[in-house]
């Protein structure tokens, strides 16, 4: 998710299509708190690792 985010992102900085910035900053920090989590061993909806 880390990487999509950045990819979206970075292709709507290219771009000027700014949904697409908001949708990678978004993603961005969603990949970022689950593998927070996952690296303090809290299991989120049944998983303890996304990668």
């Amino acid at each position: 998710m880390i990487i999509l985010g950045l990819i979206l992102f970075v292709i709507g900085l290219l771009a000027s299509i700014s949904i697409l910035q908001t949708i990678g900053i978004i993603i961005l920090v969603i990949g970022i708190i689950l593998a927070i989590l996952g690296a303090l061993g809290k299991s989120v909806g049944g998983r303890r690792h996304y990668f």
